[in-house]
């Protein structure tokens, strides 16, 4: 009895520990179902490889480009200045170099074509060397003067076989100035330069200094007065000198220019400006015969006719048939102005013939010139028999 007693407690022991772990499992599963659940509320999706999106056809996708960098031009890097055999200079637009120094360009290209001023153009003291090389063309001026000032071009030469020209398109450029503290003009051996003044074009007064740090001024001979440079008018450009973009009568005369650099004080060669009323176009005449079939023994009579601008030369000019044999003609001029309130002017040639013969048949041709050009018109004249008197 006391066995069976034992026996039985400890199975109920045993059977109350399995029923505890039961137990305890059961609510460790129950606390991960729980976290489970609060993971799976927050949408914490684990990485994994990104879903492929469905191809939408909606036309060709932007694409997004960086912003393309000019890369300089050819011309941009052909021209080098070489300073002491050694160190090699870019040009910029405008350079100096001291009237005395040594000037040495060197331009990239084979074969390759200098533009000079027109001073070293024609020089020929041996100053100026240029030696072409397998890549590159070097310029060499030494003993330089105020006189070299202006502008120096780099051609780059197209060739086809034997054949090469410039490529002006490709062209380098750069001003020189050459300083000199005894010349702040560049050097003239003309003591008067006449200038047309046109009206239709500006019109530019060299006036070209040997330093860019110069103050150039623009004066006129008579009455001894400066003339306004007010930059719309009449504009100044240290590389090109004084323009006037809108000539006018008024600007006629002897004009010069004034530099002053330090206690340095210099005048120019003096403009004669000549005003000269250019026309805008070539003339246009227009040509007519008091008949154009006559019979021998009528008189002829052809008028060439010119309307133009009022105060422009036009000049007419005729070619008939009795030309070549010596006939004599007559022509009739007349200037008269036309109305309408715009200054015009209508310019008139007769051509007269008297008793026209057999040798008068033929073209006759009117030429209008002015400054423009010239134009021609023609009309042609038939001479018929004359016709004898019926008899009574």
């Amino acid at each position: 009895m006391t066995w069976v007693n034992l026996f039985g407690s400890k199975w109920r022991l045993v059977l109350s520990a399995l029923f505890i772990c039961i137990i305890i499992s059961e609510l460790a599963c129950c606390h991960k179902d729980a976290q489970e659940e609060r993971r799976s509320s927050g949408k914490k999706l684990k990485p994994g490889k990104p879903k492929q999106a469905k191809a939408v056809k909606k036309g060709p996708l932007a694409v997004r480009t960086r912003p393309k960098v000019k890369a300089p031009t050819q011309t941009q890097n052909l021209l080098t200045q070489v300073i002491n055999r050694s160190k090699f200079i870019k040009v910029e637009e405008t350079i100096s170099v001291h009237a005395g120094h040594t000037l040495e360009l060197r331009c990239r290209g084979k074969p390759v074509q200098w533009g000079l001023p027109s001073y070293l153009e024609e020089e020929d003291e041996g100053r100026l060397r240029i030696v072409q090389h397998e890549r590159y063309s070097v310029l060499t001026l030494v003993n330089s003067t105020g006189a070299d000032t202006g502008e120096y071009t780099c051609f780059p030469m197209f060739c086809e076989d034997t054949d090469c020209r410039r490529s002006h398109d490709n062209a380098a450029k750069v001003f020189i100035f050459f300083p000199d503290p005894q010349e702040l003009f560049v050097p003239s051996s003309d003591y008067y330069e006449v200038i047309q003044l046109r009206t239709n074009w500006p019109t530019r007064l060299p006036c070209q200094v040997t330093s860019p740090a110069a103050n150039v001024t623009l004066h006129r001979e008579f009455p001894p007065v400066e003339v306004t440079v007010d930059g719309t008018e009449i504009s100044f450009n240290v590389k090109k000198g004084f323009t006037i973009h809108r000539p006018r009568p008024s600007h006629a005369g002897a004009l010069y220019c004034v530099a002053s650099l330090g206690g340095l004080r210099q005048s120019s060669t003096k403009y004669m400006l000549i005003y000269v009323n250019y026309p805008m176009a070539p003339p246009a005449p227009v040509i007519q015969a008091n008949s154009t079939s006559l019979s021998a023994g009528d008189n002829l009579r052809v008028s060439c006719t010119v309307i133009g601008e009022r105060n422009v030369a036009v000049e007419l000019t005729w070619e008939y048939p009795g030309q070549k044999i010596g006939r004599p003609m007559y022509t009739l001029e007349s200037i008269n102005p036309v109305g309408g309130g715009a200054a015009r002017q209508q310019i008139q040639s007769i051509l007269l013939v008297d008793e026209v013969r057999d040798v008068d048949q033929g073209a006759y041709t009117c030429t209008a010139e002015n400054l423009q050009g010239s134009k021609s018109v023609s009309t042609t004249v038939k001479v018929l028999p004359k016709t004898k008197p019926s008899k009574p």
